[in-house]
């Protein structure tokens, strides 16, 4: 096997044995994207020196005898992480000067941990998309079927690892865009709970929703990243100061016992026959692996969208304003006013879905409409989560689809919001009650991926990634390679 279709275990593994070298596998990697990437888009800046630099030093330091299990692993981040001294776009025009002068947190782990970072990787501009259009920098595509989308707005770090140029990738979860995309691109796609995983240095869209997580082939490299990421930090007043198990240790447990729930509102003619027999295939596996099913209701589930698309775009209206041409962000030229400069800086800067958000947000806060709008919302959302409380009183886990269908083609949603929308309808909920949730590769459906989506109680990650790798190792789903990619 080459070393670019190696797992990131797999590579932790082959530099302690000393198979290859950091600095070997890093070259490998940065020439494959430099020869394949134009096909994908999946990256907007490659940090070649950046690179080879830390691999080279990630080696000294495992000659030196000072190696943790990441140290020399190459892989890549979002680029709505802020990377001290590396462009940090957010996919959008207003960004597209800004080189961060400090780390994320995330990235500061890893950084620590002894890994290698290949760059930064494309995306919906400000997390605000479900296929990876609305980037300032073009669409990624979809490994699977370059006609179709990867999935959003984490679609650069599913092209990448899917197309074998990262063996993982970090990426962020508002509504879904962390599960969507490792479904679209059949992909491993880990959202931690709310607060598990720090958000400093992660550009904001909605602070109550967004969530840093992992994009990767199976649930063992998500494991892996899990450990190096999760964490109480000082720096976010919304990280949780909470024990960080090794979320390695439980990987092999038995499932047997484990209670599934499905809930009935999911299950409906919202999903297509093909992909609901998918999904009950996958979950007939856990069944002959000892689980036991039962059918649960979350009866307010079908107010997710409307709730979210009320309190994310109120919350990314206040969050983008400080993106005025002033302050930070692309400035237009030869303002005739300070009203001038506002305002063509910041129509020139955004595109139409971030302003679209921006305009539904602005009216949702403003005077007369805030108690209608943002404060309803707000108290739906509290009758969400008390839908999961109920249920994780009777059941393990939560199973169902991670998406009404299969990764659909270029510009079929493009111009009606709603349709695009509704391609969160299974995934929305989770990110308003602030739960964990993972979607595993479980079947196809006219030859495109199709994602298993495990929903876990608060902090309840271990189980989540105990219940993902149970199911890889009888199923071989996880393993499969876009068409061409060798």
């Amino acid at each position: 096997m080459t070393m670019h279709n190696k797992t990131i275990a797999e590579i932790s593994r082959d530099l302690t044995a000393g198979e290859y070298s950091s600095a070997e596998i890093t070259q490998e990697l940065l020439a494959r994207i430099k020869a394949q990437d134009s096909t994908y888009n999946s990256f907007i800046t490659v940090s070649d020196e950046q690179a080879i630099a830390q691999a080279n030093a990630a080696d000294a330091c495992r000659a030196a005898g000072n190696a943790s299990p990441w140290t020399g692993v190459p892989m890549a981040h979002k680029d709505i992480f802020c990377t001290n001294g590396v462009l940090t776009t957010c996919g959008s025009k207003m960004l597209s000067n800004f080189v961060a002068p400090y780390d994320a947190t995330i990235v500061d782990n890893f950084n620590q941990a002894g890994a290698v970072s290949l760059g930064k990787l494309n995306m919906d501009e400000f997390a605000m998309g479900s296929s990876n259009e609305s980037s300032f920098y073009g669409p990624v595509k979809n490994p699977w079927d370059t006609e179709r989308v990867p999935g959003g707005s984490s679609g650069g770090s599913a092209a990448a690892v899917a197309a074998r140029l990262v063996p993982g990738a970090t990426a962020s979860d508002t509504g879904g865009s962390i599960r969507q995309p490792a479904a679209f691109c059949r992909l491993t796609g880990l959202k931690p709970t709310y607060g598990r995983v720090s958000r400093y240095g992660m550009i904001a869209y909605a602070s109550s929703l967004d969530q840093a997580g992992t994009i990767t082939r199976n649930a063992e490299d998500s494991a892996m990243m899990l450990n190096v990421m999760a964490g109480f930090d000082a720096k976010d007043s919304t990280s949780v100061q909470r024990d960080v198990p090794d979320y390695t240790a439980s990987l092999n447990d038995s499932i047997e016992g484990m209670t599934i729930g499905l809930p009935k509102e999911y299950f409906s003619d919202a999903l297509s026959a093909d992909m609901q027999q998918q999904v009950r295939n996958a979950i007939a596996e856990y069944e002959k692996m000892g689980a036991k099913v039962k059918e649960i209701s979350l009866p307010n589930s079908h107010l997710a969208i409307p709730a979210y698309y009320v309190i994310a775009p109120s919350e990314c209206s206040a969050n983008l304003s400080r993106m005025d041409g002033v302050r930070f962000g692309y400035r237009c030229e030869d303002p005739k006013d300070i009203e001038d400069l506002y305002k063509r800086s910041r129509g020139e800067g955004f595109g139409n879905e971030v302003k679209r958000r921006i305009m539904i947000g602005a009216y949702a806060l403003s005077a007369g409409f805030y108690d209608a709008y943002y404060k309803k919302a707000q108290q739906v959302r509290r009758l969400i989560k008390n839908d999961f409380v109920s249920a994780f009183n009777d059941v393990d886990i939560i199973m169902s689809p991670v998406t009404p269908t299969p990764a659909f083609k270029f510009g079929e949603n493009a111009n009606d919001p709603v349709a695009m929308y509704l391609e969160d309808i299974f995934t929305i909920a989770l990110n308003l009650a602030g739960l964990p949730g993972m979607s595993v590769p479980c079947g196809q459906v006219n030859g495109l991926p199709v994602g298993l989506q495990l929903i876990g109680n608060y902090f309840d990650e271990a189980r989540l990634l105990n219940a993902g790798h149970q199911f890889q190792q009888v199923t071989d789903w996880h393993l499969k390679a876009p068409n061409g990619i060798a």
